[in-house]
């Protein structure tokens, strides 16, 4: 489902709230704000990019697509991240499966005007080289993680992941869904799910996940989820020529001070 959207704040996207101000401009400019459903395709692989998107909320699962259909998540976006950059960059053509896994609002930009803006700006430009890299090492970590640990440690990274972007305890989430993200079968993900919920750490009704227990489920998890945490944080997600949302706060109130100096002298 797509539908448009005015209430939302682009600025809740990171990759946008850490642009300045001329270079956000120039994505505004020509972005439209619209609602995403959970299970919206973005697009799928081998598709040409018409749109770059800055999601303010939710989450988007990146899927490997094989020759069998089989699929497994290769990496995931929200808020801190950004779909399908590199047009910017002359990268065209999608590589992987985009799909909506948590609803959201999102900033949509026109390819073209998008590698317009990306000309014009370093600081877009180097934007969408950064991201891309984070998305490669969120990449290199689930290659490791989908090899060597077992499903009940990727279930419950996912299922942590999942509660971190929607930053709630209730998740609408299938085990069918769930099978097709971590690459296994169904019944191996009831299996796993099945014996959370005997432990007490999660609760299952259809269509719909709760966390009963993070706690737990951060003792059972292997550690890539702590170094999927550590590359979509703060520090990670600037770039040279950024701007930090906490340096922003203390230039304007830094112009605040300057402009009641101002007055209290014209007072005076």
């Amino acid at each position: 489902m797509l539908c448009l959207s005015s209430k939302s704040d682009p600025r809740k996207n990171q990759i946008l709230a850490n642009l300045k101000d001329d270079a956000f401009e120039l994505l505004k400019l020509h972005s439209s704000i619209i609602y995403l459903d959970k299970g919206t395709v973005i697009c799928e692989a081998g598709d040409k990019a018409d749109h770059v998107y800055f999601p303010h909320d939710g989450m988007v699962s990146l899927l490997a697509i094989m020759k069998n259909g089989q699929t497994v998540e290769t990496s995931t976006v929200g808020r801190d991240g950004v779909i399908g950059a590199m047009v910017g960059l002359g990268h065209f053509i999608s590589s992987v499966r985009a799909i909506v896994q948590l609803p959201m609002n999102v900033s949509r930009i026109p390819a073209a005007r998008f590698r317009q803006a990306t000309a014009k700006s370093k600081a877009i430009e180097w934007a969408s080289i950064h991201y891309n890299e984070v998305l490669l090492s969120q990449t290199r970590i689930l290659v490791a993680c989908n090899t060597f640990h077992s499903i009940e440690k990727r279930f419950c990274r996912m299922l942590l992941r999942s509660a971190d972007y929607s930053q709630g305890t209730s998740l609408r989430l299938t085990q069918e869904f769930m099978a097709q993200l971590l690459g296994v079968r169904r019944t191996s993900v009831t299996q796993v799910a099945d014996r959370l919920q005997r432990m007490g750490f999660i609760s299952l009704s259809r269509g719909l996940i709760h966390i009963s227990n993070r706690e737990a489920l951060e003792t059972l998890t292997c550690g890539c989820y702590q170094s999927l945490l550590k590359i979509a944080g703060p520090e990670t997600l600037l770039w040279p020529g950024a701007v930090s949302p906490m340096a922003q706060a203390s230039e304007m109130a830094v112009q605040r001070d300057v402009r009641g100096l101002g007055h209290e002298t014209e007072v005076s």
